[in-house]
């Protein structure tokens, strides 16, 4: 048994669902978290006042998979949520 932890985007959840079930993913934990990595948050324009978010929403996913589907979640997640740009997350993964 791996637990695999992987930050992603908000929006890249209802894509990530129907192929993790496909390869056998029977379940998953999902967080809404806040943070910040290469992305140093972004500036907003609010009722004429400009002011920096320092913290962007992200989903955290935890799911706890037999050590064969371990490599193929791993693809999937990584096919699905990598968008090439600063923001898209990290994945964890601890071998016992």
């Amino acid at each position: 048994m791996k637990l695999l932890t992987a930050i992603i985007r908000p929006h890249m959840l209802q894509a990530l669902r129907e192929p993790l079930q496909a390869i056998g993913v029977s379940g998953l934990t999902v967080t809404e978290v806040k943070g910040y990595g290469r992305q140093q948050g972004h500036t907003e324009l609010y009722r004429g006042a400009e002011y920096r978010i320092s913290f962007i929403p992200k989903i955290k996913l935890e799911i706890a998979l037999d050590d064969a589907l371990l490599d193929q979640a791993i693809e999937v997640i990584s096919g699905v949520a990598k968008t090439g740009r600063f923001g898209d997350g990290k994945l964890f993964f601890f071998r016992a």
